[in-house]
């Protein structure tokens, strides 16, 4: 019987570092939602690389906020710190471009309190106008002894991706595979449909919006070879709602386009997709509200 290798690796920095960006890029399909906006990742998703006798189980974590004021930020927090208890490897992810003081609570109180193997990727290097600077900080962080590698790669352009890959094979410990070789993630169809919707709803609004947003599928079933969902766009005020709806419905039907586009390419398979825009005042700072909507 072959040997073969297989391990959990967490994701983990602050927010809007690009970890759901490296993640698509690792798995080769998009299955964590992007946008500009920090905070976009809210739940713990796995997405799954098999390569030969090797499969590396990558959890995208939601970003790590130094102030957690609201119940959603510290539920985020919570299902963060929570995965590093449990995984093989940690790849600790910072932008080259920008280090802040979210960064140093990182590298200070969390970093050190890690029992596994930790791999620190300097991304955004393609964005770094001072190559220069470049060997002398990844020698610093190598001082610390606190990092098994030191990897500059930039996610966007996938250069150095396998560098990184290979670096995270030589921690994995000896297991049978758990998931098929042709899984890419542990979560359901349904789910990544709700984030996808959650995505489009990030990238078409204004800044207030995302924070205050979640998505609810109520219906979800396949008809004649076509999937048909119903959602629900939660939000907390009217005036959200408003800015959601646009003028004469426009941005939410584009919303609805744009969504349905990527879900029929995710599912090969034609969508109908209905969605409604609805207000559930304070939901973000109520842990029982959390709970029913799948967060927690």
């Amino acid at each position: 019987m072959k040997k073969t290798r297989c391990g959990f690796v967490a994701l983990v920095g602050r927010p809007n570092v690009g970890k759901s960006t490296l993640l698509n890029k690792l798995i080769g399909q998009k299955i964590s939602i992007t946008s500009r906006k920090p905070q976009t990742t809210r739940h713990r998703i796995a997405g799954v690389l098999t390569q030969g006798d090797d499969q590396l189980v990558f959890v995208d974590t939601p970003g790590l906020h130094r102030k957690a004021p609201y119940a959603m930020n510290r539920m985020m927090n919570k299902t963060a710190l929570g995965v590093l208890r449990e995984v093989d490897v940690v790849v600790w992810m910072v932008d080259v471009t920008k280090w802040t003081e979210e960064d140093e609570w990182i590298n200070e109180k969390i970093i050190p309190s890690i029992k596994v193997p930790v791999i620190l990727v300097l991304n955004k290097i393609d964005c770094l106008k001072d190559r220069d600077s470049l060997l002398p900080r990844i020698e610093a962080f190598y001082q610390t002894k606190q990092f098994k590698a030191v990897i500059p790669l930039s996610a966007k352009t996938v250069y150095n991706l396998e560098s990184l890959v290979q670096e995270i094979k030589q921690y994995l410990p000896e297991n049978p595979f758990f998931y098929a070789e042709d899984q890419v993630t542990d979560r359901s169809i349904k789910f990544l449909c709700a984030e996808l919707i959650r995505e489009k709803v990030m990238r078409l609004t204004g800044a207030e919006v995302p924070y205050a947003m979640t998505i609810e599928i109520e219906k979800f079933e396949e008809k004649n070879n076509i999937t048909h969902i119903y959602a629900l766009i939660w939000v907390e005020k009217e005036n959200q709602k408003a800015i959601i709806i646009g003028e004469a419905g426009e941005r939410l039907k584009r919303i609805g386009s744009e969504a349905r586009l990527d879900m029929e390419a995710m599912l090969e398979q034609k969508v109908f997709l209905k969605l409604w825009c609805k207000v559930k005042s304070g939901w973000s700072d109520d842990e029982r509200a959390l709970q029913s909507l799948g967060y927690g």
